[in-house]
């Protein structure tokens, strides 16, 4: 049974230091941290989840795993709600006295840094991405980037899932060099993402799957857009969606919307899931046009699975993606790029596919497997440099 956190929380259990997780969502936890928190417990440490109450927390207390829920407004910038979340982390860390907190996503890397700071806690971040704020240069950016650059003023270790990512934050003074670290995302698991053994089922038509939160940022009017262009051309294309909809994003995509589009038999929506392994196994191609990433890990997903890829030349893709080789790039924000580079895909052959599959397969077992991400995270613990 999980012990439950009580007022002094370092009395229950036993006497390891505690490392603080946080997030802005349990579901976060579930699905990309659960083989980190399993090496740190290894390392030595009682480590306590912090994110929002969600339909996955009753899987954290199933899997073993502390949990302390914290109020969080996810979606937009408000100094009365920011301030309050500030005095939550406060509270929350003071109680705890953790010995190191280790933030993810946004308002958790800002809001909980700062609280930790506060309190003389050590902190390691890492940047997943850089979201809304970045895609735009404007008033929103210039907010973040002050936060950012605040929050991160102490801390020992910032993470980033790319060059381009690491690099504006150096450059930007948001962060020195000596804290910036490179990191491949939230690995994976090579022996769970794997190519199909057996040979696919025969049939006519070609899949295309989008895997992603439906927010335009990811791309999904030139998505739509896109389908609507080469199924002009080639009717026997499939164009699926398969994601979370109805997100508390200031850029999500309106259900109404989704359903226009799939009335019109333009796509095919197939809901959301734990697992995105059958889905991708039964695609010909995945497909991401975003605007922007950290590391895409659907991207990296598809490609362990060796299937090819069709995405946006943007920073965090083009870590995952190489042009001609693992699959095709297009221009951001643009249908008709995207329409280009998904009709190339379908004109190759079946072996020119599956060769560019593999070539993916051998790219994530040389640069995204969770092993890698597990020792940096550890070295990082131990204040040492990887």
């Amino acid at each position: 049974m999980v012990p439950q956190l009580s007022q002094d929380l370092t009395v229950a259990g036993d006497a390891l230091p505690i490392a603080v997780i946080a997030t802005n969502a349990s579901w976060n936890l579930v699905n990309f941290r659960i083989d980190l928190i399993r090496a740190i417990q290894s390392a030595g440490y009682r480590v306590i989840a912090v994110a929002p109450i969600d339909e996955f927390t009753p899987r954290l207390a199933a899997l073993g795993i502390e949990h302390q829920p914290i109020e969080m407004q996810n979606s937009g910038i408000s100094p009365v709600e920011d301030s309050l979340l500030f005095a939550r982390y406060l509270g929350l860390l003071r109680r705890i006295r953790p010995v190191v907190f280790l933030g993810f996503t946004i308002k958790p890397n800002i809001y909980g840094s700062l609280a930790a700071h506060w309190l003389g806690i050590r902190v390691i971040n890492n940047v997943s991405g850089l979201g809304t704020a970045f895609i735009k240069n404007g008033m929103l950016t210039r907010i973040a980037t002050a936060l950012y650059t605040l929050a991160f003023r102490r801390s020992e270790v910032v993470f980033f899932q790319n060059t381009d990512d690491l690099n504006q934050f150096v450059e930007g003074k948001m962060v020195r060099p000596d804290q910036a670290r490179l990191v491949p995302g939230s690995g994976l698991d090579l022996a769970r993402f794997q190519p199909a053994r057996s040979k696919p089922e025969a049939r006519d038509d070609f899949r295309f799957l989008l895997i992603a939160r439906l927010l335009w940022d990811k791309g999904v009017r030139e998505y739509v857009d896109a389908a609507r262009a080469i199924r002009a051309i080639e009717p026997k294309i499939r164009c699926q969606v398969l994601g979370f909809v109805d997100v508390d994003n200031r850029t999500a995509v309106p259900r109404a919307a989704l359903d226009n589009w799939v009335g019109e038999g333009w796509i095919d929506y197939l809901g959301s899931t734990d697992d995105v392994r059958p889905f991708i196994e039964q695609a010909d191609c995945v497909v991401l046009p975003s605007y922007r990433e950290g590391l895409p890990r659907t991207l990296v997903e598809g490609s362990a699975m060796g299937k090819p890829l069709v995405a946006t030349d943007v920073p965090g893709v083009r870590a995952v993606v190489e042009d001609g080789v693992t699959g095709y790039l297009c221009q951001v924000r643009s249908a008709r790029s995207l329409a280009d580079a998904m009709l190339r895909m379908v004109r190759l052959s079946p072996l020119e596919r599956q060769q560019m599959g593999a070539a993916g397969r051998r790219k994530v077992e040389r640069e995204f497997s969770q092993a890698i991400v597990i020792k940096r995270y550890l070295a990082a613990l131990a204040g040492e440099n990887s």
